[in-house]
Order: structure tokens, then C-alpha cells, then sequence
């Protein structure tokens, strides 16, 4: 796939930065809301300041936060998302070094469940949105039985076929707009 400048390509060292349920948390709300203090996003997680103040300044060393300086007044430190998403490797997963490996399953295991989390707040919430949005949304699964080429070829397609719609996103404002969360997952099963 062409190189994203908007995502952060994981190795080890950024692995194991990262791979914290809090970090990661921490992280996704300054992406989805925009820059905030230590404070603000651990009163929006329901963590001590003092939590979250840490594990953001550990963002940082790894690259994944920076300061937003205009946004603070006097002694208030702002912080900002420095890329809009991470490319995970899944080699990560097969490291010769077990704390790879094991910072490779946290972060996946952690993917997994706020993707589960996203989904159970849309379906408890629904009846907060309109009719037309409700409508809109989609909750499916398939299962095909296909080879890893094939697995590999749809990934690429379903990729490219999200990648054109980045070209009709629309900025923070738009009237009808909405951010729209897409979750994909490809993986084989055992049938009994």
C-alpha cells in the first residue's frame, strides 16, 4: 500500500510505547476530539490527572503526542496527536524478543475491545441519532472460505476502496457531517 503521511508506521520501540490500554485511549481522544490537557481528557476518561499527565508525556517520547502551545494559557500544557492513525506490522507478533511480542498482543487485544466498545455505543445510543443516520449504519458480517492470496487481495481492495473516500471527507462543521468509524477485520476459522 502507497505510504500514508498521516500514520505512524509501528516497530518495537514505538510498540512498546504505546501498548498501554490508557496510552492507546489517551491517544485515540486526542486524534478523534483534538488537542487537551492532562486534566480535560482525564476527567473524559475518568483517570487521575496525574495518570494521565504521565502516560502522556511517555506518548511523547515515543512520537506519538506533541505540545499545542497555542492552545494554552499560562501554566495549562496542551497536547496534540501527531499522526492520525498507526500502521501495526504484524511481524511484531512473531518477534524473536518476548516483549515485543507481548506488547504486539496488548495492542491487539486492546484494538479488539475498544472496536467492541465503539460498536456497543452506537447500538445502546441509536435511538439518539436521526432516522436518516441510523439508516446508514451498518452492523454486518460475512464468511467466505478463501486462501490467504485471496485474504490478501480483498485487504487490499477493501484498503483502496476506504483510501477513495478520504478525497470526500469533510472538515470539522460541515452541516450533515458526522465522523464515521469503519471497523475491518479479516481472520480464518476453525469450523467443528
Amino acid at each position: 500500500m502507497p505510504e500514508d503521511p498521516k500514520l505512524h508506521e509501528l516497530d518495537a520501540r514505538t510498540l512498546r510505547g504505546l501498548a498501554h490500554p490508557l496510552r492507546m485511549r489517551l491517544l485515540s481522544a486526542l486524534r478523534r476530539s483534538g488537542p487537551a490537557t492532562a486534566s480535560r481528557l482525564a476527567e473524559k476518561l475518568g483517570e487521575s490527572s496525574g495518570a494521565t499527565s504521565y502516560h502522556l508525556r511517555q506518548l511523547a517520547a515515543y512520537g506519538f503526542v506533541e505540545d499545542a502551545p497555542e492552545h494554552g494559557k499560562g501554566r495549562e500544557r496542551w497536547w496534540r496527536a501527531v499522526h492520525q492513525g498507526v500502521r501495526f506490522d504484524e511481524s511484531l507478533l512473531q518477534d524473536t524478543d518476548p516483549a515485543v511480542r507481548g506488547a504486539a498482543n496488548v495492542f491487539m487485544h486492546e484494538v479488539a475491545n475498544w472496536h467492541t466498545q465503539e460498536l456497543s455505543t452506537f447500538i445502546g445510543t441509536r435511538h439518539e441519532w436521526s432516522e436518516e443516520w441510523v439508516g446508514a449504519s451498518d452492523v454486518s458480517d460475512f464468511t467466505l472460505r478463501l486462501t490467504p492470496d485471496l485474504a490478501s487481495e480483498l485487504n487490499e481492495k477493501v484498503h483502496a476502496l476506504l483510501n477513495g473516500y478520504r478525497a470526500h471527507a469533510l472538515p470539522e462543521g460541515s452541516p450533515g457531517a458526522e465522523q464515521v468509524r469503519i471497523h475491518h477485520h479479516v481472520f480464518p476459522m476453525r469450523t467443528d
